[in-house]
């Protein structure tokens, strides 16, 4: 597969991000390379398409909408951010094992650190102790797959007080630092995975 490796070492504006990610999805369905991203976002809300308005508990932060599956989350510096453009027209075109094969990704990423997860069927993402550490968000057109998913690594968690993140408790939330682990060697090792458990999609 004819795939491209991004990489930003400045925080990406989520917006831009956004435009840039939708002109790969133009470029894939004309056959063009996929993508896989590694960036950050300064500190974002955004919203996807099951968020609720009640999900904000800070009225005054500007919260952006998206086309992505899932409610209201937090990107802010110290999360690392997995975007990709995906053509599931070469590949099976099985959503589920694809969300799969992303839940594999994290949960082995976090086994290099010792930090034991799991996925939860009900509430999407990647727990550790029954808080949350890693959030997905997909968005399927004519079986080209994007968006993402992102890890909290060493982020600033108290962002996470002014909203519910994904409609949970917004102390429901921890990080790999949280944890007590030394965040070195992120993108290496989230690479390494990233690509093993993506050639079986």
């Amino acid at each position: 597969m004819d795939i491209e490796f991004k990489i930003s070492k400045k925080p990406i504006n989520f917006n831009k991000a956004l435009l840039l990610l939708e002109k790969r999805v133009n470029l894939v369905k004309k056959g063009g390379p996929e993508l896989v991203w590694f960036l950050e976002h300064p500190t974002t809300y955004t919203a996807g398409i099951r968020y609720k308005k009640e999900e904000i508990l800070d009225k005054s932060i500007d919260v952006i909408k998206t086309n992505r599956g899932g409610k209201i989350t937090l990107h802010n510096p110290g999360q690392q951010i997995v975007y990709f453009v995906i053509d599931l027209n070469k590949r099976k075109k099985d959503i589920r094992n694809l969300v799969q094969k992303i839940e594999n990704t994290i949960i082995k990423f976090l086994k290099i650190y010792k930090i034991k997860s799991y996925a939860d069927k009900k509430d999407i993402g990647i727990w550790v102790k029954k808080k949350k550490i890693a959030a997905i968000g997909i968005r399927i057109s004519r079986w080209v797959a994007y968006h993402g998913f992102s890890i909290n690594i060493k982020n600033d968690l108290a962002e996470y007080q002014r909203i519910l993140p994904c409609g949970l408790n917004n102390k429901m939330v921890t990080s790999l630092k949280n944890e007590k682990k030394n965040p070195i060697k992120i993108k290496e090792n989230l690479k390494k995975i990233f690509m093993e458990n993506l050639s079986k999609v």
